[in-house]
């Protein structure tokens, strides 16, 4: 099990990572936008990333490459709120095919996922850290070495709990 503290530390068999949370801490989640990382156990359920920027990336997780159409949708507005879309899209949604880098490898967990409630929060992600582990809007960053380590090591039903 993967585990994440509010002091910003992730904890994985003997692995101990420096990590970035959201602006608000760790807490229960309220409504989407609110900056909070939120407590609980969730499941990986997939990795994307950059296979023009992560070669032979090693992992017993569900890999799926990222395409420059592809965006995550966080508009409450619509049907495919916190899902993979196809970008142009008509809602809000993320860009997963960035040129900042943090989305190189990004772990999706099963936070407000089946089933997806909306105004809960979307896009929920282990994903890449700013140079200076800058907060998140609610999602879990580190550095791409040590995102990377634990994605080799890690099976496939792994939990992640935020404590």
């Amino acid at each position: 099990m993967i585990i994440v503290k509010k002091s910003g530390y992730l904890k994985y068999k003997n692995f101990k990572f420096r990590c970035a949370l959201g602006k608000a801490g760790i807490k229960e989640k309220k409504f989407e936008g609110d900056n909070i990382t939120p407590r609980g156990t969730y499941r990986i359920i997939k990795v994307f990333y950059r296979s023009d920027r992560i070669k032979n990336l090693t992992t017993r997780i569900t890999k799926i490459k990222i395409k420059k159409n592809m965006g995550w949708c966080d508009d409450l507005k619509s049907k495919d709120y916190n899902k993979l879309i196809k970008i142009p899209f008509k809602y809000s949604y993320e860009k997963l095919f960035r040129t900042d880098h943090i989305y190189d490898v990004v772990i999706l967990i099963n936070y407000n996922y089946k089933p997806i409630i909306r105004n809960k929060g979307s896009a929920i992600f282990l994903h890449i850290a700013k140079n200076n582990y800058q907060k998140t809007a609610g999602c879990i960053a580190l550095k791409k070495q040590h995102l990377l380590k634990i994605l080799s090591n890690i099976k496939k039903n792994e939990k992640v709990k935020i404590i």
